[in-house]
């Protein structure tokens, strides 16, 4: 019935050819989803006089192109979303629900990425696998059960669909009730199709509450869920399942979700004075709920993603550098940090650690690894634990060594020792503190050898620096409830703020997917792999910075990543000619890698890349 689209339609064979195509399989719109005669027959059906639906907006590219840009879902199209809500009788219905994969402008380094979806656990046992299967769905029909069981499923729809008719509204009942069967029994409705392509991600990323076949207890749940600091690692299955319980909270509190928006406009060579200014002019409310956005200064590109993590990545080597004072290096590596002593001769100082704790709440509640190592003291300050023994290790290995040979003495009367310690002041005096009241006084027997011990820990880790390490804690929890943080040791939070430390280049390369002819044995990626083994271990990590924004990578490995929309391993897609550089684009961890001929000739350009690129941009 529409005569510009049949017109369109009978004069090119092409056209029939592709959609005679997606007809019989729909899975081959991929293929055609980015074909000019495509589009423009699909955008002939958009009912223009209509408004465009709430939040979403239309640009013109550099060609004068419009496109749509869904700041609900995160991603630009070429296609009029003001397409008819429901599907009409005709040739070209069965396009439509195939909105599920939209045409992408592409964006070189890209968009930004709201709170994040729990992390799915990621098996690396056979033990473990065992039990994960039984509690996270595999099969696709089963994931999209789970994700239509979810208690607030009507209110999901009705936000991201505007609601859904009664008959839709039985069908979902239904599939929510039997299962599987039912929605085997609607595969060919066109109705629930357009539905559950609207959720594709939501649905893949989902991982439920609680497992359905395991009678195990919850690890988060369970008081005797180990808390050693000393350990590796925590365990990696208690650990995930107290992350997803995590994020879970935070999203039923609304933390990140806005409405309003926390703009953050940065000048890169201002960096450090712009984020201090914005961030600590903002309200408490404002940082727990309003949705992060960062604007570089001078450089385009929407922030799903990339342009946050790098703001933090950035932020984070500037911010904790000794160079500046606030903070200095612990004394056993030059690797990790703790608060300086000195730092009460900075100006302004409680101010600036104050803003330091609201960046690391930030980074915790919107998803994003900082460049930053602490010792395990601050990360037990966060959580109001008391410092232990081993925190000493990082700030006087020999005074440490004293205090272990203490612990285990006999003869502790005979040394003569008093609740007091002798202190020497930033300015040169020497003064003399009492570790509790009237302690000068209090010699240490066998009896309160434990609580001298303790008390002299404390005053150790503390020592000069009190005062900076509570403003900064303050800082934290204006941004981030230490009662939601509270399930969580030192080691873990660790975990969650800075990520694995170490780069496995085998980890890398098992959780790499290919795109554009690309696999694994092809020539330009095994030189690809060659010139990775080439790299020294900063060059390695200035390229993971490069695709993915940031150079810290999860607890649980590349198979962790994220991405705008959930979970999204690293990529890499042919494209361009051999004259090109390398691209990335960061919202997706994608790295564009053109088919160079020559290991040497690869290796040249992708070093270029990465060393000389740090300014976004929208193609």
């Amino acid at each position: 019935m529409n005569l510009e689209a049949s017109s369109l339609y009978n004069c090119n064979s092409t056209l029939k050819h592709m959609i005679s195509k997606i007809r019989r399989d729909t899975s081959s719109f991929d293929r055609y989803q980015h074909n000019r005669d495509l589009v423009a027959l699909v955008n002939m059906f958009s009912e223009t006089e209509r408004e465009l639906p709430l939040g979403w907006d239309s640009k013109l590219d550099r060609n004068g192109k419009r496109f749509f840009v869904d700041h609900v879902m995160r991603r630009t199209t070429f296609i009029d979303p003001r397409l008819p809500r429901a599907p009409q009788a005709g040739p070209f219905s069965p396009l439509l629900p195939q909105r599920r994969r939209p045409v992408l402008p592409d964006q070189v380094h890209d968009i930004r990425a709201p709170t994040p979806p729990p992390r799915p656990p990621v098996p690396t046992t056979e033990s473990y696998s065992h039990h994960t299967q039984h509690d996270i769905p595999v099969a696709y029909n089963d994931k999209v059960v789970a994700f239509l069981r979810q208690p607030n499923i009507l209110s999901i729809l009705k936000e991201r669909c505007g609601g859904c008719g009664a008959s839709l509204r039985d069908k979902v009942n239904a599939v929510r009730v039997e299962g599987a069967p039912a929605l085997a029994r609607y595969q060919n409705d066109v109705q629930l199709t357009c539905l559950l392509s609207l959720f594709e991600q939501e649905i893949m990323s989902y991982v439920p509450a609680t497992g359905c076949a395991t009678a195990e207890p919850s690890p988060v749940a369970s008081p005797a869920a180990t808390r050693s600091t000393r350990a590796p690692a925590p365990q990696r299955r208690d650990f995930e399942a107290k992350l997803r319980a995590f994020y879970r909270k935070l999203e039923s509190k609304g933390y990140g979700q806005g409405p309003g928006k926390l703009k953050l406009h940065i000048r890169r060579d201002h960096l450090l004075e712009d984020a201090f200014r914005r961030i600590m002019s903002c309200s408490k409310k404002e940082l727990q709920k309003g949705k992060l956005c960062v604007l570089w200064d001078g450089e385009e590109g929407l922030d799903y993603g990339g342009p946050s993590r790098e703001f933090f990545f950035l932020l984070s080597r500037e911010l904790f550098n000794p160079y500046y004072g606030l903070f200095e290096y612990s004394a056993n590596d030059t690797y990790t940090v703790h608060v300086s002593p000195m730092s009460a001769f900075v100006d302004n100082h409680h101010e600036w650690f104050r803003f330091s704790g609201r960046v690391l709440g930030l980074a915790l509640v919107h998803g994003y690894l900082l460049e930053a190592w602490f010792t395990r003291a601050l990360y037990r300050a966060l959580l109001r634990l008391p410092p232990a023994l081993e925190d000493v290790d990082a700030l006087d290995a020999q005074f440490a060594a004293s205090l272990r040979w203490l612990q285990s003495a006999r003869c502790v009367s005979s040394l003569e020792l008093t609740f007091a310690v002798s202190e020497r002041l930033a300015d040169g005096r020497v003064l003399e503190r009492e570790l509790k009241t009237g302690g000068r006084d209090v010699p240490v027997t066998e009896r309160n050898k434990k609580e001298y011990l303790e008390k002299l820990v404390r005053w150790r880790v503390e020592r000069g620096v009190a005062e900076q390490s509570e403003w900064l804690v303050r800082g934290f929890h204006e941004v981030v409830d230490p009662r939601l943080v509270g399930a969580f040791d030192a080691r873990e939070l660790e975990l969650v703020i800075a990520g694995a430390p170490e780069l496995d280049v085998a980890d890398w390369r098992n959780n790499t997917e290919y795109r554009g002819g690309y696999h694994d044995a092809h020539p330009v990626i095994l030189c690809f792999w060659q010139a990775i083994d080439r790299f020294t271990n900063e060059q390695r990590l200035r390229l993971v910075q490069f695709v993915t924004g940031t150079s810290s990578i999860p607890y649980e490995g590349f198979s962790a990543l994220r991405g705008s929309t959930g979970p999204r391993r690293f990529c890499i897609e042919r494209w361009g000619r051999i004259e090109s550089l390398p691209r990335a684009h960061t919202c997706f961890n994608r790295l564009d890698l053109p088919p160079y001929p020559t290991l040497q000739l690869l290796h040249e350009k992708l070093l270029l890349a990465v060393e000389e690129t740090n300014t976004f941009g929208i193609e």
